[in-house]
């Protein structure tokens, strides 16, 4: 009988550490190449918030005009990211994510030729419209190669990209910025969208060759491997019950994705605002040069990519969301508040908007890791990517909300206790709505 006992532990742990040798191989594959294209992405998105340093002097564009030219580009995003991760589940990653890299990067390069308000606009919307689809189009990738219990931690690393991208923005665009400008007779910001925009586009070629749509295609596992992984993610499917949706149309119909949009707008209007207005606050602790601004993020960034990982694998490791993702953004809200102290110690201020970055910034992928359990079938795809764009739609109300409040009191003081607030709503709405067994 103990024989028997001893047996059935051995094989249980032994297939645990196949399952566990099989995902990491694949994470090896397929996650750092996705991670590069995603910082470069998410730097392309945000670094018009290091341009406006000097763009806005450059141009003559008010706060207003920036906020409505940083909220255009989600315009664009918001209207294609559903039809593009529809076409993702048709034609593959492997296609659509080489049609979106290709496109965002020329776009964003052209962001060079930019010489008045009108161009500024087109451009981001134009920017918007070819990026959409990226972020919802891995989320549903990721389903196809890893089990739910391991999705927290992975998308993490993704979230990390965020902040990666806000570290090297920091590195990179004050210095091309102040020592690139006059050369050739451009303005620094121009190099800075030229230097930062090429990278997409030479990425979109590599993605062709290098990505596979589905385990099956996988060309680098074994047979056994691809059953094995196609059975684990199967299952998840499968243990769902009752839970899903399984077409589209049901999952426009559901109301739990509504409560999800919800909290992703709550959530990304806190995240926007780091991404978007960092510079612009550090700035106003104190620090004028371009190149120590740019710099400064770098702390916030790094803390928050540091942190946003540990928390994460912390949710997985304990297979818990709702308290992970509260504590995130109840805390996160809290320091937001407090950086309208506007404390007299620049080390002071930096180290309240540090914790703000980690905890808004993990509060993400914990997220993340909650709406796939609800969805399969075709509702993964519409309705991963119906919840993004809903909820990125505080992109377009975000920026330029803060624009005109900064432009209208000459603060964000204001603004920035209406997201504090909308940041612990929207961790009370998911320990309200998610049940405790079902994360």
């Amino acid at each position: 009988m103990h024989n028997s006992v001893d047996m059935k532990s051995s094989g249980l742990t032994n297939n645990i550490a196949d399952d566990d040798r099989i995902v990491a191989k694949v994470a090896w594959r397929i996650i750092p190449f996705l991670f590069l294209c995603y910082v470069v992405s998410f730097l392309d998105r945000i670094n018009i918030g290091f341009a406006q340093l000097q763009m806005k002097h450059d141009l003559g564009f008010s706060d207003a005009m920036y906020g409505l030219g940083a909220a255009v580009f989600y315009i664009g995003y918001v209207l294609c990211e559903v039809p593009s991760n529809m076409l993702l589940a048709k034609y593959g990653a492997r296609r659509t994510f080489t049609r979106i890299m290709l496109l965002w990067g020329i776009a964003s390069v052209g962001m060079m030729f930019v010489s008045k308000p009108s161009h500024f606009y087109v451009l981001r919307f134009m920017l918007g419209v070819f990026e959409a689809g990226f972020f919802p189009g891995i989320v549903l990738y990721l389903t196809y190669w890893f089990p739910a219990n391991r999705r927290a931690a992975v998308m993490s690393v993704f979230f990390a990209g965020v902040a990666i991208a806000g570290v090297l923005g920091g590195l990179i665009s004050g210095w091309i910025m102040r020592d690139m400008s006059g050369v050739l007779g451009l303005y620094g910001w121009q190099w800075m969208f030229a230097i930062e925009g090429a990278p997409a586009v030479l990425l979109a070629f590599v993605a062709l060759f290098y990505l596979v749509d589905k385990p099956e295609h996988a060309h680098w596992l074994s047979d056994a491997d691809k059953s094995r992984l196609i059975a684990l993610c199967a299952q998840d499917r499968n243990e769902k019950k009752g839970h899903d949706a399984r077409s589209f149309a049901a999952a426009l119909l559901n109301p739990r994705v509504y409560l999800f949009a919800f909290i992703y707008f709550s959530l990304t209007c806190a995240s926007l605002t780091l991404n978007f207005w960092m510079p612009l606050m550090i700035r106003d602790f104190g620090i004028k040069d371009v190149v120590q601004v740019s710099l400064y993020t770098v702390i916030p960034n790094a803390i928050g990519a540091v942190g946003l990982i540990l928390i994460a694998r912390r949710s997985d490791r304990m297979g818990e969301r709702r308290r992970h993702f509260a504590f995130c953004t109840i805390g996160g809200g809290l320091a937001l508040a407090a950086l309208t102290l506007h404390l007299d110690s620049f080390p002071a201020m930096l180290a309240i908007l540090s914790a703000a970055a980690v905890l808004i910034f993990a509060a993400l992928p914990i997220f993340w890791a909650v709406p796939p359990s609800y969805l399969s079938g075709n509702a993964a795809a519409g309705g991963i990517a119906l919840i993004s764009s809903i909820g990125i739609t505080s992109g377009i109300v975000s920026p330029w909300v803060i624009g005109m409040i900064r432009t209208s009191t000459g603060s964000m003081d204001l603004a920035v206790y209406l997201l504090a607030a909308l940041l612990m709503m929207s961790g009370i709405a998911l320990m309200a709505g998610v049940r405790a067994n079902h994360e």
